[in-house]
């Protein structure tokens, strides 16, 4: 595979979003899928609508909210880890990891912390300090990886955001958040749909409430972030806007990115990526 195509979709519950799934996929055809927020335990998981399709999948379910899992295009994916390390009472079904046509793919959802201050934000930064040490484990691994997924974390007031001012106590917009943001990018990580769009307004996030959609009054939120052995790679990166255009759509579009795979070296079969010690 010369060009592999890597999507993140937060498809705001999988069981009623299906149809826009199959028809997203069988259009733009991505060889790897991240989706969040799949709304439905393990057994509710539409496997064989997905098989269908030409996809494999592995997920993580929960009832009612959260939810991960990730798609490989002709191929099962080889899962490498469930659940972020550092806190084994959370229960809370928000990481997956897997490889992939010659990737290793973190998909995440990363809490939304609302209400601010409260215990949902203390748990949003808690996770968030998770995640940035166990993403550095992998980014020092030298693997090909990527960490996509809905981060829920504004990076910028300039670019990423329609305008601030009525989101200013939010969660997503909070110095805190952008500051944990901020570090998991100097570990090396770079954010593709920035580095493709340095000085554009770019939207994955448009809520259901005061036409928030039909003014573009969006959010970037969604972000696909490359290792240092991936980032030469970038080819392009952009946001399917059409799927939110449809009838009944989830809040976020599918955001993407294509990599140049020619002539990279693949490493020796079995070896797994570095995992932090629990």
């Amino acid at each position: 595979m010369t060009v592999l195509k890597l999507a993140t979709f937060n498809i705001n519950g999988i069981r009623s979003r299906l149809p826009a799934l199959l028809e997203w996929l069988g259009k733009e055809s991505p060889d790897i899928v991240c989706l969040q927020e799949l709304k439905a335990d393990d057994e509710a998981f539409p496997i064989a609508e997905i098989r269908e399709a030409g996809y494999g999948a592995i997920w993580h379910g929960q009832r009612s909210w959260n939810g991960v899992a990730v798609l490989a295009r002709g191929m099962d994916p080889i899962e490498s880890r469930r659940g972020l390390p550092g806190d084994d009472s959370d229960t809370q079904s928000r990481y997956l990891e897997a490889a992939a046509h010659g990737v290793i793919v973190g998909c995440l959802y990363l809490p939304n912390g609302n209400p601010q201050p409260g215990p949902k934000f203390d748990y949003k930064l808690a996770w968030f300090e998770r995640l940035i040490e166990h993403a550095a484990a992998l980014h020092h691994s030298g693997y090909p990886v990527v960490l996509a997924g809905d981060y829920n974390v504004v990076p910028t007031d300039e670019l990423d955001i329609y305008s601030p001012r009525s989101w200013k106590k939010d969660a997503l917009l909070q110095p805190e958040s952008r500051e944990c943001y901020a570090r998991l990018l100097a570990q090396g990580w770079t954010d593709a749909l920035r580095a493709r769009y340095p000085d554009e307004r770019i939207y994955t996030f448009w809520d259901y409430f005061r036409q928030h959609w039909e003014r573009d009054a969006g959010l970037r939120i969604d972000h696909l972030l490359l290792s240092a052995e991936l980032a030469p790679r970038l080819k392009d990166a952009g946001v399917d806007r059409w799927v939110r255009a449809k009838t009944k759509p989830s809040d976020h579009a599918p955001t993407w990115v294509t990599l140049d795979m020619s002539g990279r070296k693949r490493r020796p079969a079995g070896r797994r990526p570095v995992q932090p010690a629990r």
